[in-house]
């Protein structure tokens, strides 16, 4: 039996249930909840190595992350993503953005379990609704959007953040460059579908139109009215679809260790 509790604005929910003793049927009311608020959480959850890559399998297709190895060989998809208090450099993560967008298909969810945090209220992950950021665009923003496609790189702006681990367990060292559409229908809801931190241009825009709707969108896509800022505790369990939320990492000092899991 588990149990839903929709969060802020329906932008989020926390789920109460123990991953480790989950039914098929259970299964599908996680995927529905993801579907109906794009971001799930649970907490404690002591979960191994072994029955955390069990529930991601159910979710979906293992996906591979190229930028960093994996936590070992026998855990090559879990990947470590970590903040060190020696660090100089902003978090990992720490601009709103859609995971491995550089990518010709992005994977569907992440998960991020928790296995060593600061004070709570210190080392949030933000997330932003892209359903009600569409839902809140202008009609002739939504026309110019509709069909529009953007260029992605593995070396957009983000990528500053992830210098540190990569000089640790960098693994992909070649720019990966992907191009998609704006717009996505997922279950007949839309969504916009553009990583500030991976953005390099819009296809067969001028200057000047790009500079004008790049600067409207990536101030839209984030109001406040359509985040949700999720405070970690160890053991905690965050699922999220990449194709329906944009989330960040918040500026913090200290040392922070999470494990991550993206699904297809």
């Amino acid at each position: 039996m588990i149990k839903v509790i929709p969060k802020k604005n329906k932008i989020a929910a926390e789920i109460i249930c123990k991953i480790n003793n989950l039914k098929k049927n259970e299964i599908k009311k996680i995927k529905s909840a993801l579907n109906d608020f794009g971001m799930v959480y649970f907490r404690n959850q002591n979960l191994s190595s072994e029955n955390y890559l069990k529930f991601a399998k159910k979710l979906g297709i293992l996906a591979d992350y190229p930028r960093l190895k994996g936590l070992s060989s026998k855990y090559d998809k879990i990947t470590v993503v970590e903040r060190k208090s020696s660090d100089k450099g902003p978090s990992f993560g720490e601009q709103f953005h859609t995971d491995s967008i550089y990518t010709k298909n992005p994977p569907r969810f992440t998960m991020l379990l928790s296995k060593l945090v600061p004070k709570k209220g210190q080392a949030n992950t933000d997330f932003a609704s892209q359903y009600l950021a569409y839902k809140n665009l202008p009609e002739n923003i939504k026309k110019k959007l509709k069909n529009l496609k953007a260029i992605y790189s593995s070396e957009g702006p983000i990528s500053v953040t992830t210098h540190e681990r990569q000089k640790e367990k960098g693994k992909q060292k070649n720019e990966l460059i992907s191009k998609h559409k704006i717009i996505k229908k997922i279950n007949k809801k839309f969504s916009i579908f553009c990583s500030p931190g991976h953005f390099i241009k819009f296809k067969n825009l001028n200057k000047l139109e790009e500079s004008k709707l790049k600067k409207f969108l990536f101030k839209h896509q984030i109001k406040k009215k359509f985040r949700y800022s999720l405070e970690w505790e160890k053991n905690q369990l965050a699922i999220w679809d990449n194709r329906s939320m944009l989330h960040q990492a918040t500026p913090f000092k200290g040392n922070r260790i999470m494990h991550r899991i993206t699904i297809n």
